[in-house]
Order: C-alpha cells, then structure tokens, then sequence
C-alpha cells in the first residue's frame, strides 16, 4: 500500500469539527455508516457474507479440505485466514504480494475468531490422527472507504455461523452444519482531531491517529485487543471506549443472529 501524504489542511479540519464535536459525514462519534448484510452470496463457497458499510464493501468466503492433524494434536482441525485487498478497492492499493496492511487485517480477524473459541478444532476431526477439516477464511474487499477491518470481521462471523461442512463430496459422511458455539465481533476506533471516532471513514482514517480494536464475545468477554499505529489513550478513553463497543457488539450480534434464522 502506498503511503500516503496527509494533507495538512485535512487533519486541521477533523480538529475543528472534533471541537464542535461535529464528523466530515455529520455522524455522532460513536454513530456507525449505514450497514448491509447479505449471505449465501458467493456460489462456490461453503458459506459467504457481503458486508457493506458506507461505501466500504468485503466479502468472506468459506472453503473445507482435509487435512492431516499434526502429530501433537492428532484429534485436532485447523482454521486459516487471509485477507486481500487489490487495487480496484482504491487508489492507495498496489498490485503484487499481500501488503503488510492486508496481513494485519487477515491475522487481527482470525485472533478474534480463534480466541474466542467459537470454533472447536476438535470437533472438526474425522478421524484421530489420519483426516481432520481444515476451515479456509478467505476474504476480500472491493471498495476500501475506511474501517475494513470491522467490515472483514462481520463478513467472517456471519459466513462461518452459515457454512455447510461437505462431507458428501469429499465421501466421508452427510453434509452438516459448520459447529460454530458463538459469535465473536469486532468494533474498531480511531483517534480523529484529538478525540475516538467509531467506525471511521477513508478520509479519517487518513487524517487520523492511533486506533484500536477490540473483539467481544456473546457475554461481552474481551476475546482479543489489537492497537494500532503510533500513539497512546488514556483509562478513561479505553474506558468510554469500550462502553460504547459492548453495545455496539451487542447490535451486530443481533443482526447476524437473525439473517441465521432466515436462512
């Protein structure tokens, strides 16, 4: 990803709004983009989100193979997360090798997924030793306007809770549903003019500072913390922060919930 050159009057712009305590799209601080939602979209995989925030759009795709357990957990599954984002998501991504900003993404959302433990590796062995499923998350986006990585995180959740296991195909018993025992999800939030902004925006982002992010399981258990970039926030910030995430994670959960139900 090229490194872009922050223009001076943009970051003064977000500290004057900041003082007003106004957003450069009129939201509240901790008021996220309009959200879209859609699964079973991708016909070649076992399960699959489109996730749309504002004019940010990703997708996750969830693919199975068999694989061989290690030899120190014989009974044990895998899981696998990537991430790719190509130029057509904007003009700040280059073509080539997963960028260092790609890899990042694709590891904070697999720790969330994998520390929470929503997915039972063990329940994903077919025979102790010999075959076991390995999960692939693949994910990616088309439109990059900012705050990819909750984007990518809800896209995961969603497709993992709607995947179907391919036993039939790979002649090893019935088709079942992915075992999937909760639902993890991410919040993220940025420092914008000074103060912590809510699923922030391209241009934010751009004129922003430090960010954090902060995955919460279905009893609001801290299951993984990521921050970002150089900066610091103080207790009562991680405080405010965190507050607003728990009701947050609590919406998301709902609505993901529910497009479960009508499927």
């Amino acid at each position: 990803m090229a490194i872009p050159i922050i223009p001076s009057l943009l970051r003064d712009n977000l500290a004057a709004l900041a003082a007003d305590d106004q957003r450069l799209d009129e939201r509240q601080r901790f008021e996220g983009r309009d959200l879209e939602i859609e699964v079973d979209c991708l016909y070649n995989a076992e399960g699959s989100c489109r996730v749309r925030m504002g004019d940010t759009i990703v997708f996750a795709g969830v693919k199975f193979q068999i694989m061989t357990p290690y030899p120190d957990r014989p009974t044990q599954g895998g899981l696998m997360t990537s991430a790719e984002i190509r130029p057509v998501c904007g003009p700040n991504w280059e073509p080539g090798p997963p960028s260092e900003q790609s890899i990042e993404m694709g590891r904070v959302v697999d720790r969330g997924i994998r520390e929470s433990g929503c997915i039972d590796t063990n329940e994903l062995c077919i025979l102790p030793g010999e075959k076991a499923w390995q999960v692939i998350l693949d994910l990616f986006a088309i439109s990059d306007d900012g705050n990819m990585f909750d984007a990518f995180a809800l896209a995961a959740i969603a497709a993992l809770r709607t995947a179907t296991v391919p036993a039939e195909r790979f002649d090893v018993g019935e088709d079942y549903k992915l075992p999937v025992a909760g639902t993890p999800i991410m919040c993220s939030y940025q420092k914008v003019g000074g103060r912590f902004v809510y699923d922030a925006s391209k241009r934010e982002e751009l004129g922003g500072d430090e960010r954090i992010h902060i995955t919460l399981g279905d009893e609001g258990h801290v299951h993984s913390l990521q921050k970002g970039l150089r900066g610091v926030f103080t207790a009562a910030e991680f405080n405010e922060i965190m507050d607003t995430a728990q009701s947050r994670c609590a919406e998301l959960r709902d609505i993901v919930h529910k497009l479960e139900a009508s499927q």
